[in-house]
């Protein structure tokens, strides 16, 4: 979230996480970090602590939200991070950030059948925000499949101009699922801006991979490789096969997924990794196939790749491996909070705030995330 910002213009004023991990990953790329950052539990940091800023954002835990996890929404002992970031915001009463910028997984959306969706805007709207919800896939900056739910939210403000629902339309960033909950919620008070389509990214899963030698330890034993074809569907088998006779090297990602009670390999060879996940026991952990020429090898994806399908290419990682999987699989694509930040905050920045306070952009980036037990 920091790297996005600042690519767009803003500086860091406050950041906190709870997971010491975390810190020390921060820390490492960060020199400022003892200036600004505080680790805790969100819900026990008082307001006092947070300086007056344009801007908070809030990555609150998913687990509680998402089919992967509990599903037991806002009230989850991960998920319920969000209400200890609204209480520092009620608290901060006249000091409030003109913006704040949520953001959490899709699942947010649908979580208790829309009913914690609708509660987390209505309590933005009555800490007094208008709030415009937008999902964005970081497939559109990077090659990873990695679509987020943003919320914008906007203190009421004397000269902006409300934005009329009849002028919505369903787009890209705000498909058919959420415009049908914007229309089926005219008791939120939404303001909805028109945005420009995002890119359409360009680079293949092939172009981020670190080139390692055959003879790497990285790479598995022909045993272990062997093992995940036979774990694979006819379908995705049949593909498998197909690379492995191709004429030139290819490559795909794989999950294993739990299928009728069985341990399956899904290949997705499109050119686009699957969303990088927290590893828990390894089973997060994405898998590399490279086949072609006849021959096939298997290998984890590495912690500089996931850095790389984050858009965070030079972020330094003096952490082990799975430390490493955990930082990159909570965190957000830094390309697509820049263009949130360059189509979205700035210029609002710039008509709304901009005149009355002339100190430059600073932003609260407040990850909130619990710590998750490998």
């Amino acid at each position: 979230m920091r790297m996005g910002l600042e690519q767009a213009g803003w500086k860091i004023g406050f950041a906190n996480d709870i997971d010491e991990q975390k810190k020390e990953m921060y820390f490492t790329n960060f020199p400022d970090s003892k200036t600004h950052f505080l680790l805790g539990d969100i819900h026990k940091i008082p307001s006092t602590k947070i300086p007056e800023v344009a801007l908070a954002t809030a990555s609150f835990p998913c687990n509680d939200l998402s089919l992967a996890g509990s599903r037991q929404g806002l009230d989850g002992e991960n998920s319920s991070a969000f209400w200890g970031f609204t209480k520092i915001i009620r608290n901060m009463k006249e000091r409030r950030p003109p913006l704040l910028l949520i953001e959490n997984v899709p699942g947010f959306l649908s979580s208790n059948e829309g009913r914690d969706f609708e509660d987390a805007m209505l309590a933005l709207n009555d800490l007094g925000y208008a709030v415009d919800p937008l999902i964005l896939d970081a497939a559109r900056f990077v090659p990873q499949s990695r679509q987020r739910l943003f919320v914008v939210c906007l203190k009421q403000h004397p000269t902006a101009a409300e934005e009329i629902h009849e002028h919505f339309f369903q787009s890209s960033t705000r498909p058919e699922a959420l415009a049908d909950f914007v229309f089926s919620h005219p008791d939120i008070n939404w303001r909805i801006r028109k945005l420009p389509e995002p890119p359409q990214h360009r680079k293949k899963l092939d172009d981020i991979l670190e080139d390692l030698p055959e003879s790497s330890e990285e790479w598995w034993s022909d045993d272990r490789a062997v093992y995940l074809l036979n774990q694979m569907s006819h379908k995705h088998r049949t593909i498998a096969d197909r690379m492995i006779a191709g004429d030139d090297w290819s490559y795909g990602t794989v999950f294993r997924r739990v299928r009728k009670n069985r341990s399956m390999a899904e290949l997705r060879t499109d050119g686009i990794a699957g969303c990088l996940r927290t590893p828990r026991g390894g089973s997060g952990r994405q898998i590399l196939f490279k086949a072609g020429k006849g021959e096939y090898h298997v290998r984890l994806v590495t912690p500089r790749e996931c850095a790389r399908l984050m858009g965070a290419d030079d972020f330094k990682i003096k952490v082990e491996t799975n430390q490493a999987l955990f930082g990159f699989g909570d965190a957000v694509c830094v390309p697509a909070v820049r263009w949130i930040a360059e189509n979205y905050l700035n210029p609002v920045w710039n008509e709304l705030y901009a005149t009355e306070n002339a100190e430059p952009k600073v932003a609260k980036a407040i990850s909130y995330r619990k710590a998750i037990r490998a």
